[in-house]
């Protein structure tokens, strides 16, 4: 029992076969708890609902109760999510779809356990159902062209909030990626947007950026702080000053690097988030040190990438020597700790952990492939070893979000478009950077996969446009003939486009000279930053 199951009274098991197995063989239903680590609700949930003694002795006698922690388990968070944390999902054995609700106050749950339980004495396994999603569809392939950035790009404008910032008019998320594919696109309002979040999802008083705010105004922030929101919002505001040039985006990319180095820093990589329990819910007058918020320190692959790969945009434009520091402490982290032999990315630093899945491929072939640019040459070999572990396992046009099991619904096939976009872009990156085109045409596939839905694809999935830009149109490469440092590869870094690839010590290219590559064709030599501009200036 664990000790989640001595605080609510229930008898959790973990996610896996065996809980299951065990709700086939006794007959009964499986009582899905879907919680993350951060969320305030789930912790009042486990205070309340799950802590009734009568609530808590009927679902361990009506029920097996499974507990699964949504950062931990991805796959069973896209598959079961009800809309937020908690989600209290009843399952048939077979781990088909009874009945799902978000939260649920103490006597709402007892009446849900017993409409239940009724449905399932009348219809037993028949009660189950797939959701729509999971039901063998396969993603609407089509042509790779210029249409799916301009039909996106199209949205920024007709969804883009001209009063207060954003693409919303009713709760407001961050979009960081949606950010940084308007700065090339329409940067008023990306840089409008960013202002917007600064003022509103900045904690001034303890550093890093909350989650979300309820209002369109961005009033009422929700208080957690999420490792991937903060290194989302590190990348977009550095890529912000690399355009722009100005403190009003440096400055609070520069806090984030703060937040992440230090609040979130475990001594070995970065905590998955700080939540606020009671203590950012009073003034900071008021707050008492014994009741300071929490922190898990599981140190998951997939945002640590990402914010590895955002200190190092930071680095390259700024010489943030502590950016650097803490990003090839971080890379080196994965490659050593959860990077396996075969290539195959481990969630956490864990032996039950799940691996092989596209989140974690995805981000860390990313963040080895920018490492590769920025850092060193020699972290292209980390990115090439976990991208053809997701192409050999996983790619079949699109990926799939990991190996299909036999448990619950992980048995149904996903092909999350947000994945597939970060991979299709870590793919782009290893062509430029190796010169080997089956890396374009796996992130050609990965595009194309989805492509037939590109009239009607929102703002929210603005990264899978910018990586069918990348595939239609090679990006601005430059290739420096320096190592790392020199004058020449640092002002290639700070070319004014966040989706050029830079490749130090390129093949071919002699010490002291770069070449600009633009869709295919090369210009150059440049011997000095100043020519190197003009040629870009000229070319791209």
């Amino acid at each position: 029992m664990d000790e989640s199951a001595e605080r609510t009274k229930v008898e959790w098991r973990p996610w896996g076969r065996e809980a299951f197995a065990e709700a086939a063989d006794a007959g009964k239903p499986v009582l899905l708890s879907l919680v993350a680590s951060w969320s305030a609700r789930c912790r009042e949930m486990d205070e309340a609902a799950f802590s009734e003694p009568r609530n808590a002795a009927n679902v361990n006698e009506e029920f097996v109760p499974v507990r699964a922690d949504a950062d931990r388990h991805p796959r069973v968070r896209e598959r079961y999510n009800m809309g937020g944390f908690p989600s209290t999902v009843f399952l048939t054995p077979d781990g088909e779809l009874i009945a799902g609700a978000t939260y649920l106050e103490t006597a709402s749950f007892r009446g849900v356990l017993d409409r239940v339980r009724e449905t399932w004495e009348e219809k037993g396994t028949d009660a189950g159902r797939v959701p729509r999603a999971l039901r063998g569809q396969e993603p609407p392939a089509g042509a790779v062209t210029h249409e799916i950035e301009q039909l996106v790009a199209g949205q920024l404008g007709e969804q883009y909030d001209e009063r207060f910032g954003g693409w919303a008019t009713n709760e407001k998320f961050p979009l960081p990626r949606t950010v940084e594919f308007a700065l090339k696109r329409e940067r008023q309002q990306a840089l409008r947007t960013l202002e917007a979040i600064d003022r509103n999802l900045a904690d001034d008083y303890d550093g890093g950026f909350y989650r979300f705010a309820h209002a369109r105004d961005w009033s009422d922030p929700q208080r957690e702080k999420l490792l991937e929101t903060n290194a989302g919002l590190l990348r977009a505001f550095a890529n912000a000053y690399l355009y722009t040039g100005r403190d009003t985006y440096g400055g609070p990319a520069s806090n984030a690097v703060d937040f992440l180095t230090s609040t979130l820093w475990t001594g070995e990589a970065f905590g998955g988030s700080q939540h606020p329990g009671e203590y950012f819910q009073r003034p900071p007058s008021e707050r008492d040190e014994a009741d300071e918020p929490g922190i898990d320190e599981t140190a998951y692959a997939e945002k640590n990438a990402r914010a590895a790969d955002a200190l190092l945009v930071h680095a390259a434009y700024t010489d943030d020597e502590t950016a650097m520091r803490y990003a090839e402490r971080t890379l080196d982290y994965l490659a050593e700790t959860l990077v396996g032999e075969d290539g195959a990315v481990a969630r956490y630093d864990d032996p039950d952990a799940p691996a092989g899945l596209l989140t974690d491929h995805a981000a860390v072939a990313r963040a080895f492939a920018r490492g590769a640019q920025i850092a060193d040459p020699e972290y292209v070999e980390t990115a090439i070893e976990t991208a053809e572990y997701a192409i050999e396992t996983l790619q079949e046009d699109a990926f799939l979000d990991g190996p299909v099991e036999d448990v619950g619904l992980l048995e149904k096939p996903l092909h999350p478009i947000d994945d597939n976009a970060t991979m299709a872009h870590a793919l782009v990156d290893l062509a430029e950077l190796t010169e080997e085109d089956a890396y374009r045409e796996a992130a050609r596939n990965a595009v194309g996969a989805f492509a037939g839905a590109a009239d009607r694809m929102g703002v929210q999935v603005a990264d899978y446009a910018a990586a069918a830009s990348r595939v239609v149109e090679r990006p601005l490469t430059i290739r420096v003939g320096d190592d790392v440092g020199s004058d020449l590869h640092r002002a290639a870094l700070r070319v004014a486009d966040h989706e050029k690839v830079v490749v130090p010590r390129a093949a071919g290219v002699e010490d002291g000279a770069a070449f600009v590559l633009v869709n295919g064709d090369l210009h150059g030599p440049a011997e000095d930053p100043e020519v190197l501009a003009s040629l870009v200036a000229e070319h791209a």
